[in-house]
């Protein structure tokens, strides 16, 4: 019986064509708990403008793909000019489970740090990259050793970032925001799908106050086909646009809730609480059983809606950060 050798005998390389299938095949076995379809990586990762082939470091054995980690950086700002020069992102990492124990991980993780510490980052992000994250963080309960490779290599824990469900089997809009919603319209807010028009009132609200990527998310979203009556928004008495919420924003999926925007002045007058419930009675309207997201602050205001409104936390990402001087 050979011994098993203790040092990986892998070579790292960029991608290259051919590699997609096996990338794929081995994310499934390494992540069983998210594993990746061959569209969702090519919508995630080749058709990313920022993606760079080189950057996808792709651990091999003879002909065998048996491990990748992604190194990304900005070739296209997310909005204006800015290519966040310092900030390179990790959104991804895995080893096949028969090539682990022998060190590949931590020689992917270090080649990839390289690499973009050779394009002048000296701050890396695992693994919040927008717009096409994976996952917002790390899954510590999913992934303990991916966790302790991470902090071996300095990367500390920014934030954590809560993942949702609530059933939708049985759900009817409540009483007390149907009644929110008479009060409000009373007011003079309405209550819409938007129209072609609308959107461009959607995009300024989403962009200027909630991030280049929410805007870029919502817009790329209505390019791929996604219709308008996945989205809600609301204006109030001057006639200005306060909020929206929608689903379906996120690959298609329908019980994929999200994202939800409400203006900070016009918080805690209960539009958030009724933009999610119109949106949650149109999903169950189209016969989805569930409603899902993968980011929110647990202790958040918008947690509290949430769980307020029958969502339980499934999963909790870490939103990790290593940083280096050149």
């Amino acid at each position: 019986m050979t011994p098993r050798t203790t040092t990986s005998r892998a070579g790292i390389r960029g991608f290259r064509s051919g590699d997609g299938p096996m990338v794929v095949e081995v994310w499934r076995r390494s992540a069983p708990a998210d594993p990746v379809t061959a569209d969702r990586f090519r919508s995630l990762v080749l058709l990313d403008a920022n993606f760079d082939p080189e950057g996808l470091r792709i651990a091999v054995e003879g002909d065998r793909v048996v491990g990748a980690a992604y190194a990304v950086r900005r070739l296209t700002p997310m909005a204006g000019t800015d290519l966040e020069p310092e900030q390179g992102w990790i959104p991804f990492f895995f080893v096949d489970p028969a090539a682990r124990g022998r060190g590949l991980g931590r020689r992917l993780l270090t080649d990839a740090l390289d690499w973009l510490h050779g394009h002048g980052r000296t701050r890396v992000d695992f693994s919040s990259y927008t717009p096409n994250y994976v996952l917002p963080g790390l899954d510590a309960e999913a992934y303990p050793e991916a966790a302790r490779l991470l902090e071996s290599l300095g990367f500390r824990t920014l934030y954590e970032a809560a993942a949702m469900d609530r059933g939708l089997v049985g759900y009817r809009f409540p009483e007390d925001a149907a009644r929110r919603v008479e009060e409000l319209t009373a007011q003079g807010y309405r209550f819409a799908t938007p129209s072609d028009d609308d959107l461009v009132d959607l995009f300024a609200l989403a962009g200027n106050h909630f991030g280049p990527d929410w805007a870029c998310t919502i817009r790329a979203s209505l390019a791929a086909g996604t219709p308008l009556d996945r989205i809600v928004v609301v204006r109030d008495p001057a006639d200005r646009m306060v909020g929206w919420a929608m689903h379906g924003a996120f690959d298609a999926v329908d019980e994929r809730f999200g994202p939800i925007g409400v203006l900070e002045e016009m918080r805690g007058t209960g539009l958030g609480e009724v933009l999610l419930h119109l949106v949650l009675e149109r999903m169950r309207a189209r016969r989805a059983h569930s409603a899902w997201f993968l980011w929110t602050g647990a202790q958040s205001p918008a947690g509290r809606m949430y769980r307020k409104t029958g969502f339980t936390t499934t999963r909790v990402f870490r939103v990790m950060r290593r940083e280096a001087a050149l």
